[in-house]
């Protein structure tokens, strides 16, 4: 599902991701509260939500598909790569971020990454937004979707190599470049990271890179 306030791209994303046979836009909104809405009567597996919208915006409705929906699966669509509302929307359960400049076949290939249950998470522009906006993470009440206390606690729980591993993700290195630094196999990094997620209760991805950003391990 597509959701903007503008209906221009909106249309723009649906032809690029209408012409795959694997994927199809099934729902469109102008707003939050379209969305959700939508989704009451809808299928849908993916959400494409812009940030920055009229009567709900998508931080705001991120947080209830995420809570109402926990199948579905949100991506956050922005102009700035270092708007804060991202890291916030991020913080609300959202599964990664994406330019709206994004190039069709990216787009295409976030969607599919998304809909596996993988996190699209640009390394450089992801740090780049959680640096900006490091108080929304170190904050004593930390919102709702992002690590909990728990998981900051079950970082002692780690093995040196999980908590090597986790540092790496949290410097924005991908599972190939963690590869090499490491000298291992990727489905070994893999496996690390499934273990990460597991351990420290995380959603995907991102929350990993917020967690490091909590305790401390990157700055």
């Amino acid at each position: 599902m597509l959701v903007d306030d503008q209906e221009l791209v909106r249309t723009g994303f649906a032809m690029v991701l209408d012409s795959c046979d694997d994927l199809a836009v099934v729902a469109q909104a102008g707003d939050g509260e379209a969305a959700l809405a939508e989704l009451d009567r809808t299928e849908v597996d993916v959400v494409l939500m812009d940030v920055r919208m009229p009567r709900l915006d998508g931080i705001a409705a991120t947080h209830r598909v995420v809570a109402e929906h926990p199948g579905v699966r949100v991506l956050v669509l922005t102009t700035f790569d270092l708007d804060e509302s991202v890291t916030e929307a991020i913080a609300a359960g959202a599964s990664g971020f994406l330019l709206k400049d994004v190039s069709p076949q990216d787009l295409i290939e976030a969607v599919r990454t998304v809909h596996r249950g993988d996190s699209v998470v640009d390394p450089v522009s992801t740090r780049r937004l959680l640096r900006a906006t490091r108080p929304l993470l170190t904050a004593p009440e930390p919102a709702a979707a992002e690590p909990s206390v728990d998981a900051v606690a079950a970082l002692a729980e780690l093995t040196p190599r999980e908590r090597e591993v986790l540092v790496l993700v949290g410097n924005g290195r991908s599972n190939a470049e963690i590869r090499a630094d490491l000298v291992v196999s990727e489905a070994t990094v893999k496996t690390h990271i499934g273990h990460l997620l597991a351990k420290t209760q995380s959603r995907d991805r991102v929350q990993l890179v917020a967690l490091a950003f909590r305790a401390g391990l990157v700055s």
